[in-house]
């Protein structure tokens, strides 16, 4: 069974060894694949494993060995998964790996929105302390969460976790999902239509996947009915927000600041808008890339790629 990992460096950059998947057949691992090598390093192959490399219906359609694709993430908009259905290809993804990465993460976003951690490090370290007539001083407004409201759009798992910590530090919880099902036990939850969650909320944060019904959802229109002093959370996919937009409504005040961990071009070109909006906290798409999480990622995709040599394929989303 030869298997090939078209980009494997952001999973395994030195700290994650491929030794479970290498011990299911002949492991051939890329670091990264440009689009012009992706037919030549594929061909061949049984076992296909992607992160971000694409594997359009011409692709597969020119993989005659082909027979089953590993996605290194939960989301697989990668792939043309319908392509790969008719072709009686499998696609599995890791479902459940980054949950509590991702959502530990949505609050360091938020607190260093709250409190400017690394903007008063810097400045302490610039000597601004030091030459303190104070025994304290800030630089900016310091936020308490407490009785305040997170909005949180999409309430998977991800979401859900959102909102257990919004809870435990004193938060009211709105959440907005296309399934309204099994609301969480904690008082103080409600579920809102996307608008209302918008109106309401003193901190938005995106939790859903990207679909074409909600690509570009966070536009003028829908920043417009957001509180001044509302801040905006993305850890989930960067084509969910215009980001001209995102930025217009910083510059000019409209809402309070925002923090993203995807941009809709990834890496983030040159020239985006958000690189100088006002109060915008930007990182690169590493919220999911705790070392816990990547392991646990890399033992599901092996159990993933064992399931199906077995015969019966798990976590297959097409």
């Amino acid at each position: 069974m030869r298997i090939v990992v078209l980009d494997g460096h952001t999973l395994n950059p030195g700290d994650n060894p491929w030794d479970d998947i290498a011990e299911l057949g002949e492991l051939t691992v890329y670091d990264r694949t440009p689009a012009d090598a992706i037919l030549e390093r594929a061909r061949g192959a049984e076992v296909v494993v992607t992160n971000k490399t694409p594997l359009s219906a011409a692709t597969l359609a020119a993989l005659p060995k082909l027979r089953f694709i590993a996605v290194l993430a939960t989301g697989y908009n990668v792939v043309d998964v319908a392509a790969a259905r008719e072709r009686g290809i499998p696609v599995s993804n890791v479902p459940e790996y980054s949950t509590n990465a991702v959502a530990q993460f949505t609050f360091a976003l938020l607190l260093e929105l709250c409190h400017h951690v690394g903007a008063h490090d810097a400045s302490v370290k610039s000597g601004e302390w030091s030459a303190s007539t104070d025994f304290c001083y800030w630089t900016a407004p310091l936020v308490e969460l407490e009785g305040r409201t997170m909005g949180v759009v999409g309430f998977g798992r991800i979401g859900r976790r959102v909102g257990e910590l919004a809870h435990a530090f004193g938060m009211n919880v709105l959440a907005c999902d296309v399934v309204r099902s099994d609301p969480p036990e904690y008082e103080r939850f409600a579920w809102r239509k996307l608008a209302d969650l918008a109106a309401e909320s003193d901190v938005v944060t995106l939790h859903c996947p990207q679909t074409p019904e909600n690509t570009g959802m966070v536009n003028a229109e829908l920043l417009g009915m957001m509180k001044p002093d509302a801040f905006l959370l993305n850890a989930a996919r960067g084509g969910l927000v215009v980001e001209a937009d995102l930025a217009a409504a910083l510059n000019a005040g409209r809402i309070a600041g925002a923090a993203v961990d995807v941009v809709g071009t990834e890496p983030i070109p040159e020239r985006s808008p958000l690189l100088t909006a006002r109060n915008c906290l930007i990182t690169p798409h590493i919220a999911w890339a705790a070392l816990a999480a990547r392991r646990r990622l890399m033992r599901t995709t092996a159990e993933n790629i064992a399931a199906f040599l077995a015969g019966s394929p798990v976590n297959v989303v097409n």
